[in-house]
């Protein structure tokens, strides 16, 4: 089951999400920091791709495209803010 809140204990912002969108790999810890959450900046680094998600906040950022366990992500700090 996703959550649709998702909130980053690392910088303390909340995840994005995108739908039928990847993020570009040339994609860096700044790009993320000087435009979370500006969709209409963040879009310049974005490609579509339906059926995956593109998540991000202002310090990490992950592209999905199949059911994915955020929990096995080590480095993520996301976790859901419904509890």
């Amino acid at each position: 089951r996703a959550c649709d809140q998702l909130r980053c204990t690392a910088c303390d912002f909340r995840v994005s999400l995108f739908n039928d969108y990847i993020w570009d790999q040339s994609c860096d810890y700044l790009f993320f920091r000087n435009n979370m959450p500006d969709f209409s900046k963040l879009r310049a680094k974005m490609i579509k791709k339906k059926g995956a998600r593109a998540y991000a906040c202002q310090c990490s950022w992950r592209s999905i495209d199949e059911l994915t366990d955020l929990q096995t992500e080590q480095q993520l700090r996301w976790v859901c803010g419904k509890h």
